[in-house]
């Protein structure tokens, strides 16, 4: 494990919210993160209040069963 300073992706009753800059532990083989329990209840107080998020992000979202050819 090393501590980090990341983008997240945030699952929370069902949404999906990406939140920045914020301090993990990351592990070294799977680079999961993992959050220490402050850290992880204020990303629920963001994805509790996520209306009053500003920013967005887009990214290209393809089928598994894509035809490759």
């Amino acid at each position: 494990m090393r501590h980090a300073v990341t983008r997240v992706r945030f699952h929370f009753k069902g949404d999906t919210i990406y939140v920045d800059h914020v301090p993990t532990w990351t592990c070294t083989r799977c680079h999961e993160p993992y959050f220490d329990a402050p850290v992880y209840k204020r990303l629920a107080a963001i994805a509790t209040h996520r209306g009053k998020i500003k920013k967005t992000v887009s990214f290209p979202l393809a089928e598994y069963a894509m035809a490759l050819d």
